[in-house]
């Protein structure tokens, strides 16, 4: 009986721990690599007001990704305030982040910055359907994104 006993409770914990197994990255990377939003700058997209891929000599690690930037100076921007850089979601779609936590990958056309935060969608025209009620997609995407993905794990305590 004690053994029976025990894998039940193995069972058990294992099937209330899935739902942590599941989790996905805080950052979009590469299916196959650790390169955050496909190699894009995303200092640029404050600077420059624009996409601009990064250069892998400018590189920097944050969130267990790396980060490209196309110059030093946008590198130095991005490590003295990662927070602010850094789009929204970790960079997965804000609208699919917004319509129950789904993490899909970006056009790094599709972007926009509101409020100092720039936030990413998977294409235009999502992009024009997510501009359409921006406040609130960005309150339910931010309820969803810590649920989805092992943000928490880089959130310390006050």
């Amino acid at each position: 009986m004690s053994n029976l006993f025990k894998s039940i409770v193995v069972a058990i914990t294992f099937c209330l721990s899935l739902p942590a197994l599941a989790l996905d990255d805080a950052v979009n990377t590469g299916r196959f690599n650790d390169t955050a939003i496909d190699g894009y700058d995303t200092v640029a997209y404050f600077t420059e007001s624009k996409p601009i891929k990064g250069n892998k000599k400018f590189q920097y690690t944050w969130r267990e990704a790396n980060w490209r930037f196309s110059s030093q100076e946008n590198l130095a921007l991005f490590k003295a305030q990662p927070e602010k850089y850094a789009p929204q979601y970790g960079g997965w779609c804000a609208y699919a982040m917004s319509d129950e936590g789904r993490t899909v990958r970006i056009d790094e056309d599709a972007w926009h910055i509101h409020d100092g935060k720039l936030y990413l969608n998977y294409s235009k025209s999502v992009q024009e359907s997510w501009l359409e009620d921006k406040i609130s997609n960005i309150a339910e995407a931010d309820g969803f994104y810590p649920q989805t993905t092992d943000i928490n794990k880089y959130k310390t305590s006050k």
